[in-house]
């Protein structure tokens, strides 16, 4: 996933629109309904890893792979609002402990899972050059 300096800007720009789809942000626990849905919630990303086949994954603050501050996440209209771009959500998977949701945009796919009761979440994109891995945790404004 790692290229030269010619096609780092180029790279760059794709990572950060993709990964504003899956922003989250630090936060202390909700009640269980905060983050089962129902409710719109915000999220920001706090650590992130750059990983790409046969290399060790590259450990960094989210800003250094292009997330913004801050995302709204609003199931009940399927969507993931950034401050660029709103990406649709394409499947959303509930159990007893946990909020999956899944989309895809600008050549990565995406999933979210947000813990129903602390808010605590894990963001995926993935392309066929590699993944990045975002951790975090939401709140309900």
């Amino acid at each position: 996933m790692r290229s030269s300096s010619g096609g780092t800007a180029m790279r760059l720009a794709r990572i950060a629109a993709g990964v504003a789809v899956v922003s989250l942000l630090a936060a202390g626990p909700g009640r269980a309904s905060d983050f089962d849905g129902s409710r719109i919630f915000i999220c920001a990303p706090v650590q992130a890893f750059d990983c790409a086949a046969g290399e060790d994954c590259t450990k960094g603050l989210p800003e250094e792979v292009g997330a913004p501050a801050f995302m709204r996440i609003d199931v009940a209209n399927k969507s993931v609002i950034g401050p660029k771009r709103t990406s649709p959500i394409l499947l959303v998977d509930k159990s007893e402990d946990q909020l999956v949701l899944q989309g895809f945009e600008l050549g990565y796919g995406w999933v979210i899972a947000i813990d129903q009761e602390t808010g605590k979440m894990s963001a995926t994109l993935a392309s066929h050059e590699g993944a990045f891995v975002l951790f975090g945790a939401c709140i309900v404004p």
